[in-house]
């Protein structure tokens, strides 16, 4: 696994992995950036979402018990000071549809605690916690 950052001017960024796709990244004002895209630890964030969201998708669907609907929202908080890293993360999974509370709570669970290797990567330095909440 590999990718390479480009400088495109700024604070701005543009990563490619070795496929060829590529993400933007970009720099608080305040540092020097134009805030055009997510900040590297927000991509870290959104990493750990999408790591932690395909691993509940693809256990409801080995469980027959897909969603209509799955999003997760992930709030987190850093250390005082540098370098700031996360101290406390907390996932809300918010779902759309019947799906057996049992099933769903299991799924999350082995996300967490037995695949999404982005988790056991943050829980190293920063206390992770989760919810899951129906949406109508």
């Amino acid at each position: 696994m590999n990718v390479t950052a480009t400088w495109k001017g700024k604070l701005k960024f543009v990563s490619a992995n070795s496929a060829g796709r590529t993400v933007e990244i970009d720099g608080k004002k305040a540092a020097g950036g134009d805030e055009s895209a997510q900040s590297p630890k927000e991509l870290v964030l959104s990493g750990l979402a999408g790591c932690t969201a395909m691993d509940v998708i693809s256990i409801l669907g080995k469980m027959r018990a897909l969603p209509e609907g799955l999003r997760v929202e992930v709030e987190a908080q850093q250390s005082e000071q540098p370098p700031k890293v996360f101290k406390k993360i907390h996932l809300k999974y918010l779902v759309k549809g019947e799906i057996p509370e049992e099933k769903l709570q299991r799924a999350i669970e082995l996300s967490q605690e037995q695949y999404c290797g982005v988790s056991e990567m943050l829980r190293k330095s920063a206390e992770l916690t989760y919810e899951f909440v129906y949406e109508k």
